[in-house]
């Protein structure tokens, strides 16, 4: 895939798999659910407990000033693109809409270099002192080149930019180019990683041109090709492979103390979870899979608006690693809020896991403090 230099072919000239703001024509963001979700006719809950959101999504000046094909594709979405670029009154409004305490704000997808990454970084930091209590960063590392990103991270997390802590980072599924994080040369992040005690989130991106070519029909067209391999299957199951693979390369036994957050309800693994455990057994790791999803993965609802997956969750992973997030700008908190509501309702979990869901779980995971005397039960 392109990197985040500025994309000028024509639209005639660009490959399938490397077009999406050519290939995938505007009829598919407009009908699309889940990239177009407005907020729900219902009323509000009157609830003002605490939620915390942590798959929300920025995209930064230096991103926007050299704009790749996948992000300008994100223009063909009505009301869409101002409010992935903007981290003040919108995002706001629409967090106090679904009662959202405070967000934990990512970059979108697609390489930066390390001097972007840093410049991206700083933009978000602004963003985090003019807002403290209700936003917090992950921060944006240049998963190509492993030893600046664990640098990166140790700046951001460290309290070397100005004195303020991200929380983490969130990174892309693999680099434009289908770079996945499993060889030896990332053990320097995940090392820093481990020494700042922070997670990484690792997050869906648009199909690599290697995979959209193993896995594309000529029976379809090119959006409905796309589309399956981003949002509407494959980019889920491609971080849960990826997930497997760090596991079978040894990365969790070389850094058992690491900490990784995956989103959209597991991202397909907890329905497998039993037949990954059983298989990998034979790979000659020191733990086995099920050691790790119970100590070293999270996850997240982000987006994932049915109790259907987590009636699943609830029944073969702690309680604890379960985080509600909303996915926004793609989502909107209302909708999420709503959701909120129909899980409470549902008899599905006690009130005490209702709250670690909503916000104590990522608070703990994050060192994040909320003023609860400010929140009212």
């Amino acid at each position: 895939m392109p990197s985040s230099n500025a994309f000028t072919a024509a639209p005639s000239l660009i490959r399938p798999a490397l077009s999406l703001a050519a290939s995938w024509p505007a009829r598919l963001f407009r009908s699309s659910a889940l990239l177009t979700e407005s907020p729900p006719p219902y009323p509000l809950s009157k609830s003002t407990r605490p939620i915390i959101t942590l798959e929300e999504h920025f995209l930064s000046r230096v991103a926007n000033a050299h704009l790749n094909s996948r992000n300008e594709a994100f223009k063909f979405m009505p009301g869409l693109y101002d409010r992935f670029l903007e981290l003040g009154p919108k995002r706001l409004a629409d967090m106090d809409a679904g009662h959202v305490t405070m967000q934990v704000i990512s970059h979108g997808p697609g390489d930066l270099s390390a001097a972007q990454c840093r410049e991206c970084n700083d933009q978000l930091a602004e963003a985090v002192r003019s807002h403290p209590g209700r936003f917090a960063g992950f921060a944006e590392l240049p998963m190509h080149a492993p030893k600046e990103a664990a640098r990166e991270l140790r700046r951001t997390c460290s309290g070397q930019n100005g004195g303020l802590k991200f929380v983490g980072a969130l990174v892309d599924n693999h680099t434009d180019d289908g770079l996945y994080y499993d060889g030896p040369e990332f053990d320097a992040l995940w090392a820093e990683a481990v020494k700042l005690d922070v997670p990484i989130y690792i997050h869906p991106t648009w199909p690599s041109e290697q995979l959209f070519a193993a896995y594309k029909s000529p029976q379809l067209t090119e959006d409905v090709n796309l589309s399956i391999l981003a949002f509407g299957f494959g980019w889920h199951s491609d971080v849960a492979v990826h997930i497997i693979r760090l596991y079978a390369a040894g990365v969790f036994d070389r850094f058992p103390g690491l900490k990784i957050i995956i989103g959209h309800m597991g991202e397909m693994i907890p329905y497998m979870l039993q037949r990954i455990d059983r298989n990998s057994s034979q790979w000659g790791m020191e733990r086995s899979f099920r050691e790790v999803w119970d100590n070293n993965l999270w996850l997240t609802t982000s987006g994932n608006w049915s109790l259907d997956p987590l009636a699943c969750i609830l029944r073969n992973t702690k309680h604890d690693r379960i985080m509600y997030s909303v996915d926004y700008p793609f989502s909107r908190s209302p909708v999420g809020l709503k959701w909120l509501e129909e899980l409470e309702g549902s008899g599905m979990v006690t009130e005490e896991e209702l709250e670690g869901i909503r916000w104590k779980n990522a608070a703990d995971l994050l060192g994040l403090h909320v003023n609860l005397a400010s929140q009212v039960a």
